[in-house]
């Protein structure tokens, strides 16, 4: 919290604000504060290498702490306070969590729309007849590449021009990126992104065929893609409705392994030997049976049979 706190205020506050003196000594505090973070992270992977690789929270924490810390050395330097950044750790690491089961599925689904789309796009705009960009040739194909080129009247004067004199610009192979699959593809992506610039030379009101295929590719992407993702990441959600009691049940641990002191860990009033829970009777009862029907609960093999089965009797789900 002192770093967040020591580096917004020297990044945020305006100098007109502030003093320039109180503004470095802040970046100052922000540097050590920063590499005692560092320090910390850097213990935490000497404990569990393994462990600590595996969690993108970790390397969200590194990009954290690194970040302010060079961006206090630069304004150190340049006195320079434009740049601002802001802690989404807790946040990346639950939707990260959640992307790894629906994100796979997901680009899967992406590819194959975009893949059909490119090949209608590429069916119904690429050149019908020979052609060839290194000279003109003139036919009556309207994806030709030559008679899509821009053309500039030439003007005598300011109000007569020369009717049979036009400069012709040459065309490249950006003129109709749809003359392959592969350009095909990309101009669908870049449509995905709203850059329609790779459609542009077409009039919409002579390609029906062109507004349609338009209208349905942004129908599925923005709303129906987007559904579809809503509800995957719903269902997600409902698998990880606990991940945030287990992220900070996870931060509790660095806490008391890399923060306190040994003496520290043994304060009774901060780790009690006996913590007591307190829970709804009908909640209780109603998880106990769903454990039952699960064959989830076991008095014969488990390590704590005598506390289940006295926990039985005092909600009268046994005889006594």
């Amino acid at each position: 919290m002192a770093f967040l706190v020591c580096f917004n205020a020297a990044a945020e506050i305006p100098q007109q604000y502030i003093d320039e003196s109180v503004q470095k000594q802040l970046l100052i505090a922000s540097i050590i504060l920063g590499f005692i973070h560092l320090g910390i992270e850097i213990r935490q992977f000497i404990y569990y290498p393994a462990k600590w690789i595996s969690d993108i929270g970790n390397m969200l924490d590194i990009c954290v702490y690194a970040f302010p810390i060079y961006t206090s050395i630069l304004l150190l330097q340049t006195s320079n306070h434009d740049q601002i950044f802001e802690i989404y750790d807790e946040y990346y690491t639950i939707v990260i969590r959640i992307a790894k089961r629906v994100m796979f599925f997901f680009a899967c689904f992406i590819m194959i729309i975009l893949t059909s789309f490119a090949y209608a796009f590429y069916i119904l705009l690429s050149p019908k007849m020979n052609y060839s960009l290194g000279e003109r040739i003139v036919n009556d194909d309207p994806n030709n590449p030559w008679n899509m080129a821009p053309t500039y009247q030439v003007f005598e004067n300011a109000t007569s021009l020369f009717s049979n004199l036009f400069i012709l610009q040459n065309p490249d192979e950006n003129t109709n990126m749809f003359t392959n699959f592969g350009t095909s593809f990309f101009a669908t992506c870049l449509l995905l992104t709203g850059d329609t610039s790779s459609l542009s030379n077409w009039p919409y009101e002579k390609n029906p065929t062109l507004m349609i295929l338009i209208m349905l590719f942004a129908f599925i992407m923005a709303i129906y893609i987007l559904n579809v993702f809503i509800t995957l990441f719903g269902e997600a959600v409902k698998d990880y409705d606990d991940s945030h009691l287990i992220m900070k049940a996870e931060h509790l641990a660095k806490i008391e392994l890399f923060y306190l002191l040994p003496h520290q860990r043994r304060w009774e009033s901060w780790f009690p030997e006996v913590m007591h829970y307190y829970s709804s009777v009908n909640k209780t009862r109603k998880k106990i049976k769903e454990m039952f029907e699960n064959k989830e609960w076991s008095t014969s093999t488990s390590e704590f049979s005598e506390l289940k089965e006295d926990l039985l009797k005092k909600l009268h789900m046994i005889d006594k």
